[in-house]
């Protein structure tokens, strides 16, 4: 069952007893939470989403995005989010309840999943091959990703590339997109067709909202994909299109910068990390026109599939 088979009374009710056991590959969590912001955005944002028993044999986070029980609630209410019975944050205001649960949840995953060297990036996919984009906040990195799933490309992260120790693949770890400022009035009107959840405003990152992933990201949320592409990308409004290479060393040098864990996995974390940047070509962009980056970013990840089978094949 998925979340958006249960009514909303029904999924609400739930949330608001034991928690709901949402599948968000490749993780399980049991959320719960007594705040209608909160169960009105996950069952639209996440109505996709595979539902677990109750009961389910492993729950991979168990939180809680609440508002205090006391009278406390009634003045300035707050927003309270826990993560297997702790609160690893400062209460904040209950009009960014929504993406509270986001935030925690991303944390919940940066600092519990290390099967996975964890980089803070998007990550979309074309022909079976992913693109990886870091940047720092203000880049345009969650603009350009929206872009281009709006124009095909499989989401697999909009914050965070899961490379798995074992394989070396990038595993799909697809949830709502978020957008901040301009950058969702533009989305708005570049993808009219996209779901977006409600508006916070005032939160730390200015005003935020969320873009439901397309149904075939939460469909083939299981299937992993080989990196191709490290693309560093910059939005500057007065910008043409401007694609140019990139050391791999450097590359190397600024994803271990942005990741997670890189410093708890030591050695491995070092030569995955390494295994990955020698597997991609690297490159690093200043954008300003959507269509034209998009399309330059669709000839690229053409040359680049191309490129590779043309080396199979001899």
């Amino acid at each position: 069952m998925k979340v958006g088979e249960l009514t909303y009374r029904e999924f609400s009710r739930m949330l608001a007893l034991s928690g709901v056991n949402i599948r968000t590959e490749p993780f399980t969590i049991n959320v719960s939470s007594n705040l209608s912001l909160v169960s009105e955005g996950l069952y639209l944002l996440y109505a996709d989403y595979p539902l677990y028993p109750e009961h389910s044999d492993f729950v991979d986070f168990y939180v809680d995005v609440a508002a205090p029980k006391s009278l406390r609630r009634w003045y300035r209410p707050k927003v309270f989010f826990s993560y297997d019975g702790t609160m690893p944050f400062k209460p904040l205001p209950q009009k960014q309840a929504l993406p509270v649960f986001e935030w925690g949840l991303n944390w919940c995953v940066a600092t519990s999943a290390h099967q996975y060297l964890m980089i803070h990036a998007a990550v979309i996919e074309k022909g079976g091959k992913a693109l990886i984009m870091p940047a720092p906040p203000g880049s345009g990195k969650s603009t350009l990703c929206a872009a281009l799933v709006s124009k095909g490309w499989r989401l697999l992260s909009d914050e965070m590339a899961l490379i798995d120790r074992g394989t070396g693949l990038v595993a799909p770890a697809p949830r709502p997109i978020s957008l901040k400022n301009e950058s969702i009035c533009v989305i708005k009107e570049y993808a009219p067709n996209f779901i977006f959840g409600p508006e916070s405003d005032e939160t730390h990152k200015g005003k935020v909202s969320h873009i439901k992933p397309p149904k075939n990201a939460v469909d083939e949320g299981v299937v992993p994909v080989e990196a191709a592409v490290v693309l560093f990308p910059k939005y500057n409004a007065t910008s043409e299109t401007v694609i140019q290479s990139r050391s791999r060393a450097l590359t190397a040098i600024e994803l271990a910068e942005n990741a997670f864990n890189f410093n708890i996995l030591g050695k491995e974390g070092f030569e995955l990390l390494t295994k990955t940047v020698a597997g991609c070509d690297c490159y690093s962009l200043v954008y300003s026109d959507l269509d034209d980056v998009i399309d330059r970013l669709e000839q690229l990840m053409c040359t680049e599939l191309d490129g590779k089978r043309a080396s199979v094949n001899g």
